[in-house]
């Protein structure tokens, strides 16, 4: 695919489509770090080889290109740049990337997709045309769409994109009956599966009810991955979060928010605010529950990009019911549950995520015995 910019075209669509493709993977291994800037993938390439590399450093700064370009120094005269999303052209916190591309000497850029921000939008495309150098667009832009996903949601809807993780028995439950020990689906393989998905996500998110039932602690346990902290996120509507919950008696260690409505209690508020929890209200929907767009639009004021849902089947049931959930990582156990339990997803969800219209599989296959499918949204 091509833009109105282009004025060389590529010597050989597949050697531009495999650096790409190396650019894009190396900008996802900053997946979860970079908010509330997207986790970009560079490489500069000479002579039919890469000769740096650079992806958006933690915090958002510095950005790929000027990583990339610093690495390369004087092997970027005469090369080819090749980057999963347009160079900015604003000056911010430091000067535009397309600057710092034109006084490069480079010959060619090789770019994936547009920057829906207004502070960008075709204009540094257009920076890199003005200088003369050659420009090629809509290289690798489904997967780099992909990795830029979240960023893209929050500056064309307002919020983060939400990964939506569930984990079902063969027959379709989440949990057993209310009084029945927790129900453990997947084995060691899938939640290693899962660990990784924490560490590209800037938060976990669970409703209380998952935490009520479980208690679970929402930390990246992966070795080398240690400091990979996601802000972790409760749906509580009327803060009834244990004080003595793992959540709670860590949130000083790890950042943890509740977002309830806006008459939870006061005094429940003030308990979770002395153990560190940071409490944010919001408007209830019409049924009564949270509104979820308010709250995830709460946390794309924050900058957060990257949301992945982990529980329980109420939330998961809206997030698809109201087109929240952008992606589906679905895992199933080769067993049913065999007894009377908790449905992973509400029967109007489940025909809402088998419709072809509405999510495209991406990928699949075993995690160990378990299945697993990814999904996307189809917009």
């Amino acid at each position: 695919m091509s833009s109105r910019f282009d004025i060389n075209s590529a010597p050989d669509e597949a050697t531009d489509a495999g650096f790409m493709a190396a650019a894009v993977s190396y900008g996802r291994r900053w997946l979860g770090l970079t908010a509330p800037n997207p986790a970009v993938g560079c490489v500069i390439v000479k002579d039919g080889v890469i000769v740096a590399r650079g992806a958006t450093m933690p915090g958002g700064r510095p950005h790929a290109e000027t990583e990339a370009l610093r690495e390369a120094g004087e092997r970027a005269k005469g090369a080819t740049l090749y980057v999963s999303l347009e160079p900015c052209s604003h000056y911010g916190v430091t000067a535009p990337c397309a600057d710092a591309i034109v006084n490069a000497g480079l010959v060619r850029v090789v770019s994936a997709l547009e920057d829906p921000d207004v502070r960008v939008a075709g204009r540094g495309h257009a920076k890199i045309v003005e200088a003369g150098i050659g420009l090629r667009t809509g290289v690798g832009v489904l997967e780099a769409r992909r990795g830029n996903l979240g960023h893209i949601m929050r500056i064309t809807e307002g919020r983060p994109m939400v990964t939506l993780k569930l984990a079902q028995t063969l027959d379709g439950f989440a949990a057993g009956g209310a009084h029945d020990p927790r129900l453990m689906i997947t084995g060691a393989p899938a939640n290693g599966r899962v660990q990784v998905m924490r560490a590209m996500h800037d938060a976990i998110m669970v409703g209380v009810g998952t935490v009520l039932a479980d208690d679970p602690l929402l930390t990246v346990r992966l070795p080398g991955l240690e400091a990979r902290k996601p802000l972790r996120i409760v749906l509580d509507t009327q803060l009834r979060l244990p004080l003595g919950s793992r959540l709670a008696a860590t949130a000083k260690e790890h950042r943890t928010l509740v977002i309830c409505a806006q008459d939870a209690p006061v005094s429940a508020q003030s308990a979770l605010e002395g153990l560190g929890v940071e409490v944010l209200r919001v408007a209830r929907s019409p049924a009564g529950h949270l509104d979820l767009h308010e709250a995830l639009r709460a946390l794309g004021k924050r900058g957060i990009t990257r949301v992945l849902s982990e529980g329980g089947p109420m939330v998961a049931s809206e997030l698809i019911l109201r087109g929240l959930a952008d992606e589906v990582a679905l895992f199933t156990a080769p067993k049913p549950f065999g007894g009377q339990g908790v449905p992973a997803l509400s029967q109007e969800a489940r025909r809402a995520l088998d419709i072809e219209a509405n999510f495209r599989l991406i990928e699949q296959g075993h995690a160990g015995p378990d299945r697993f499918a990814h999904l996307e949204r189809v917009f």
